[in-house]
């Protein structure tokens, strides 16, 4: 790992743990092992730290999870609509960089405007429209009812994003909230999908 590699890690780490405002520059350099002149070398300061984490996260999330550009593959079955939510949810829940961002994100999204929409577009707005392409791709493939789109990835997304929630509060109920997640998708599909 690269000294910029580390830097970015350990002031994740400490955004996570202590916020923005509580977490200097020489707090991140002494974590990585270096003098806090030194930072300067690879970043011009703590919020260059904080948006190069930002665009990483971003970049990681748009390649594993997906977005409102990025839907990936339309399922064909409800098996697979089951497993592609389900691998997304375990992927934003098990992912070390997606669980940190999405803590420090929790804490500062009242801080600071540009973390509160990513926040808003993680947790809620980018999901919701996400899935909403999925469904009514799979509405025009005769897989669900005909229904609004909007509203049916509105009632998938909401529930998850509190289990989620409560996982990063209660990380010793993380099984126990999978499988919930679990049933609850299956319901959704056994009401909304044809099959």
């Amino acid at each position: 790992m690269t000294t910029k590699e580390r830097i970015l890690e350990e002031a994740l780490t400490l955004f996570a743990q202590k916020g923005y405002d509580g977490t200097g520059v020489d707090m991140i350099a002494g974590r990585v092992g270096i003098k806090g002149p030194s930072l300067y070398k690879h970043f011009k300061g703590k919020e260059d730290i904080l948006n190069a984490l930002i665009d990483n996260a971003e970049a990681r999330y748009e390649d594993f999870f997906g977005s409102e550009k990025n839907v990936g593959t339309i399922p064909e079955t409800k098996e697979a609509f089951i497993r592609m939510t389900m691998d997304r949810i375990a992927f934003t829940m098990r992912d070390p960089m997606i669980r940190r961002i999405r803590r420090f994100l929790v804490q500062e999204q009242f801080r600071n405007d540009r973390l509160a929409e990513i926040t808003t577009r993680h947790q809620l707005e980018g999901v919701q429209r996400m899935y909403a392409k999925i469904i009514k791709a799979m509405m025009d493939k005769g897989l669900f009812i005909k229904d609004d789109p909007e509203l049916l990835a509105t009632e998938l997304a909401s529930p998850v994003v509190l289990w989620v929630a409560k996982a990063d509060r209660q990380t010793q109920f993380e099984q126990e909230i999978i499988k919930s997640i679990e049933k609850y998708i299956r319901h959704f599909c056994d009401v909304y999908m044809k099959e």
